[in-house]
């Protein structure tokens, strides 16, 4: 059951995330992929800064939004430079 609820706050904040950064979604697929690695990177920063959420599904998702944001700004500085 744990793993339904990784998917839906992964796509969740892929969604949450893609509307805060470029005003739309990406779609289903590629919103469950930038939430999910943005689970991880922001479960990372909150680490390294001492955050805990206390495993609730809203600090999840709290936590995989800041870090799939994080991670959608760090793609938008590499792509800019690249063009």
């Amino acid at each position: 059951m744990n793993f339904i609820w990784y998917i839906l706050i992964g796509i969740a904040s892929g969604f949450v995330a893609g509307k805060l950064m470029n005003g739309g979604g990406f779609g289903v697929v590629v919103n469950l992929i930038v939430g999910i690695i943005g689970g991880v990177l922001g479960g990372w920063i909150f680490g390294l800064l001492g955050i805990s959420t206390g495993g609730s599904i809203i600090g999840s998702l709290i936590t995989s939004v800041i870090g799939a944001v994080v991670l959608l700004w760090l793609v938008g500085l590499l792509g800019r430079k690249s063009s």
